[in-house]
């Protein structure tokens, strides 16, 4: 399957408790893609660290997840935090591969970065150069001021700065 032949409709959407099994998987998934760049392994049961996608799924305070789907089949995932606060963040993003190059990415990111206008902050690995284009031209089409910055990451002195992109969005 192409990402222009993807079953319909292709759906970008907040999740509810009912998606927790398909987010499971794509977060694997997504944790897996990531793995190069973060150096994660999985647990002895063979899952990646789920912290942030859990926050989500218990509707804690200031996080979301959102979920997208082309017919019946889940293609994507993002989870944002700091919902509750000034700066929004949009922590974690991804699309099956076979999902890929066809515009669910960028419906998916305008359905996230949209629900909420204000200041948003993405990261990610200037390694990882599909999603260094991927976040640019997303964040050029919201916001033509966006900027780009490098944070240390948190405790992992073994790894490079992440790269953020910072820009305001207004409603569509």
């Amino acid at each position: 399957m192409t990402s222009t032949s993807l079953p319909s409709p292709v759906v970008a959407r907040p999740a509810t408790s009912d998606d927790g099994p398909a987010l499971t998987q794509l977060w694997n998934l997504f944790r897996h893609d990531m793995s190069p760049y973060s150096g994660a392994l999985p647990d002895s049961d063979g899952r990646y660290r789920s912290e942030r996608l859990d926050h989500a799924l218990a509707a804690q305070p200031g996080w979301q997840a959102w979920l997208a789907t082309a017919g019946p089949h889940p293609v994507g995932l993002a989870v944002a935090r700091a919902l509750d606060e000034p700066e929004h963040v949009l922590s974690s993003f991804f699309v099956v591969a076979a999902a890929r190059r066809g515009g669910l990415g960028r419906q998916l990111a305008r359905a996230v970065l949209t629900t909420r206008p204000g200041r948003w902050a993405v990261a990610y690995q200037d390694a990882n150069t599909r999603a260094a284009r991927f976040w640019a031209d997303v964040a050029a089409g919201l916001d033509p001021s966006w900027v780009h910055e490098h944070r240390d990451v948190p405790n992992r002195p073994d790894l490079p700065p992440d790269s953020w992109i910072r820009l305001d969005v207004e409603h569509p």
